[in-house]
């Protein structure tokens, strides 16, 4: 987890940040946080987010890679699992 204060104890000044959701996706954050053991639903957006910038799931890169990889399968320019290990060599033997 961060080390970025969220309590408010000093370093940083705290402001509040607003923005708008669905009723429905509102009610999924809640019911997430909730099951999750969160004291608020600020501390898990704070924890969220927090999360999302430190540890992005995916940077442009590659997303960029998974998208080629994406077309390469539906052009049908794969290979199988044994034809690759005979390429890289790889076999198991």
């Amino acid at each position: 987890m961060s080390e970025a204060a969220t309590n408010g104890d000093g370093e940083d000044d705290i402001v509040t940040v607003n923005f708008k959701l669905t009723e429905s996706f509102l009610e999924e954050i809640d019911d997430t946080w909730q099951g999750r053991g969160f004291n608020s639903r600020s501390e898990f957006i704070r924890y969220t987010l927090r999360d999302a910038v430190e540890f992005p799931t995916f940077d442009r890169d590659e997303l960029l890679a998974l998208l080629a990889a994406e077309e390469d399968v539906r052009n049908d320019q794969t290979m199988s699992a044994e034809r690759a290990r005979e390429r890289f060599g790889t076999d198991d033997e």
